[in-house]
């Protein structure tokens, strides 16, 4: 069993995570590509990200990253680090400068449980063209296993993430934490997880992040290393309608009520509490001033209220912005 122990300041310092976290899914999704408990759901979608991995020929750089996330037992924390809940791009860059020491301490965890191949030395040695080429990988296989379900993803999370917050609304964070029942148990200060291997994890003021995740079948997760930022991994529900599947099947309806980019920007606004123009812009692949132009417009609809913080505009759904993207989702 997981044991989180939880301090005043620790109480005052738990979060939600603003959206999926891109390098638990990707390193989840890794696992889910070899069968595992409870995740029947998900055959279809092994078959298809199956196929496109193959297709990506990335060798022996491929075999090396699956071996390095076995869907069973320890896998190394810098492969995720905190810096990721920014995005992808941020989290890549903190592996390609994860410390040497970090990597030799991670990969003999692993290597105490399973057989390694060669190209594992050239990690532990902090080889700046094999951390390169990992990084590399790890972009190619998010772009095979979790972009194309990215809707079916977000919708998942996003409804998580409001029942997290009404429930801290409501009770504040121990009522959160009370929501999270039954996979986890909050109690007497402390929020235990039945199930998981036994940890004792001592929070020491720093708080609790908590990270819905799609991609987490077997139940909550939190690093190894007790030094990292504590972080908490969990599944969210998945219902019908959040599915795995690619999303050039979904939003057909709201794309032909009012484009494609702008249903685009819609969802994107749907998956976090608040978005910045120049975010925006960067995750539909526009420019800042498309972005600015776009979300104007549904401002303007209704469907989308926007407030000025310091020298950025953040962007958020209205109440009629979120009934009109869960009613074509």
């Amino acid at each position: 069993m997981l044991k989180i122990h939880f301090t005043g300041d620790d109480i005052a310092r738990t979060r939600i995570a603003p959206g999926p976290d891109p390098l638990w899914e990707l390193v989840l999704s890794l696992q889910m590509l070899r069968p595992q408990r409870g995740d029947l759901l998900f055959a279809g979608w092994r078959q298809e990200a199956r196929e496109a991995v193959r297709g990506a020929s990335r060798g022996e750089i491929l075999s090396l990253l699956l071996a390095l996330t076995p869907n069973v037992g320890y896998f190394p924390d810098f492969l995720n680090p905190i810096e990721a809940v920014r995005g992808l791009e941020h989290g890549l860059e903190a592996i390609r400068s994860t410390p040497i020491s970090v990597l030799r301490r991670n990969v003999s965890l692993l290597a105490a449980r399973h057989s390694l191949p060669r190209s594992t030395r050239r990690l532990t040695d902090g080889e700046p063209a094999l951390l390169a080429e990992l990084t590399e990988t790890l972009r190619t296989c998010y772009d095979m296993t979790v972009t194309p379900y990215r809707q079916s993803i977000d919708t998942a999370v996003a409804r998580d993430r409001r029942i997290r917050t009404t429930a801290l609304a409501h009770g504040g964070v121990e009522g959160l934490l009370a929501s999270l029942r039954p996979t986890m148990i909050w109690s007497d200060g402390g929020l235990s997880v039945p199930g998981h291997r036994h940890q004792e994890l001592h929070l020491h003021g720093r708080g609790l992040l908590l990270i819905p995740s799609y991609f987490c079948v077997s139940g909550p997760l939190t690093l190894f290393d007790p030094e990292l930022p504590p972080v908490l991994v969990y599944p969210v529900e998945r219902g019908p309608d959040t599915l795995p599947t690619r999303a050039s099947t979904a939003l057909t309806a709201l794309t032909a009520l009012i484009g494609h980019t702008r249903a685009t920007v819609l969802n994107a606004l749907g998956t976090r509490d608040g978005t910045t123009t120049t975010g925006l812009a960067r995750q539909l692949g526009v420019s800042v001033a498309s972005a600015s132009e776009h979300t104007t417009v549904l401002r303007q609809a209704g469907l989308v209220s926007s407030r000025r913080d310091r020298n950025r505009m953040l962007h958020q759904l209205t109440d009629l912005g979120l009934a009109l993207l869960e009613t074509n989702r």
